[in-house]
């Protein structure tokens, strides 16, 4: 028995000396890619397009380099949600990695392989510990919900801003015509309006 405990306690370790971490710095139409061993030593970086294909290369890449456990990604609920996705459906284990703040980046330089390759050691340090957010069940569908409310509310506010700065230019008549009513009422009425061919201010007001 303890030649065979022995045996796979060396398995074991096998795989940890084979483990490797990825770190992504994400972007709308390129993700930066390093991955780095256990010990923090950079392996390669490479850059990959945000596409399904993209996605795909990345993770055979970051494979051919050692077994992926865990994944630092920055942006997990914008750029990086797609990515992180695709590595969680690969059971790799994805943490949402916070982009450096502007003092970091000065003293270091900006570059995206710098970013990455920090993510990666966010990850071994213990530095990054949150869990990525899923952006595939219920919560994300709400967001996606709300975005869209909001998006419809700031179009309508706009519309009847600029509705109301049209009429404060207009002619008096068609001004008192249409003040003092609520928005609802106001953009009835203006809808009724019979604008024909704008041929002066008040016909193009209409």
């Amino acid at each position: 028995m303890p030649h065979i405990a022995h045996a796979a306690d060396q398995h074991q370790n096998d795989g940890l000396a084979d483990e490797v971490v990825l770190g992504v710095d994400t972007h709308k139409d390129l993700h930066v890619a390093a991955v780095v061993t256990v010990l923090g030593a950079l392996v390669d970086t490479r850059s990959f397009p945000t596409t399904a294909a993209g996605y795909r290369q990345l993770w055979d890449w970051a494979r051919t380099l050692g077994t992926v456990r865990r994944a630092g990604v920055e942006c997990t609920g914008s750029y990086g949600a797609a990515l992180a996705r695709h590595l969680r459906s690969e059971s790799v284990e994805v943490i949402e990695v916070n982009q450096p703040d502007k003092a970091t980046r000065r003293r270091r330089g900006k570059t995206d392989v710098l970013d990455a390759e920090a993510a990666a050691h966010a990850v071994l340090a213990g530095c990054a510990t949150a869990s990525a957010k899923a952006g595939d069940g219920p919560v994300e569908m709400i967001r996606m919900f709300k975005l869209a409310k909001a998006s419809a509310v700031k179009a309508r506010t706009q519309s009847i801003n600029q509705l109301k700065a049209v009429l404060v230019g207009a002619d008096t008549g068609l001004r008192e015509a249409l003040s003092g009513l609520s928005n609802t009422v106001l953009i009835r009425r203006c809808a009724e309006l019979d604008a024909g061919t704008a041929h002066d201010v008040t016909t193009a007001a209409a």
